[in-house]
């Protein structure tokens, strides 16, 4: 499903009384909800199925300074993202990290292998716009890095 039609079914759940849609198309699931605990206004949680049934969440990341072009580092294929080699270990890089080429930055698991993931650009992670083991698609933004 394409961000725009996403877009346009959070509006729809933003303007109406109804406070959760759930759309189908093919393999993939969407589904929108409205949390009303807080007071005042509050934009729906936009998710996203996978064949595998594993929900992505669309997050929305505001601290990240507009109006500036930053590389992003994506997700070569589908599968499990780790921001380190094991569950103990620090992770490969952090928000604010120098980054150079050939550096790795994260792990993706794909059928039981663990992928290391590089770094193509040297420069500085602005932003990490997926939570560890969360599952990625290929092509997803994982990284946002300003280039030096």
């Amino acid at each position: 499903m394409k961000e725009s039609e996403i877009r346009k079914l959070v509006k729809i759940v933003e303007e109406s009384a109804i406070s959760e849609l759930e759309v189908s198309r093919w393999w993939r699931k969407v589904r929108i909800r409205k949390y009303p605990s807080n007071p005042g206004p509050q934009a729906p949680v936009a998710s996203e199925t996978t064949r595998s049934g594993k929900e992505i969440i669309l997050h929305d990341h505001e601290d990240v300074p507009q109006g500036e072009e930053f590389h992003r580092i994506r997700s070569p294929m589908v599968g499990t993202f780790y921001q380190a080699p094991a569950p103990d270990a620090e992770p490969y890089v952090k928000k604010g990290d120098r980054v150079v080429v050939g550096q790795v930055v994260c792990v993706v698991e794909a059928m039981k292998l663990m992928n290391e993931i590089e770094s193509d650009i040297k420069g500085t992670v602005v932003d990490i716009l997926v939570k560890d083991a969360d599952p990625v698609e290929y092509g997803q933004t994982l990284f946002l890095v300003k280039p030096d």
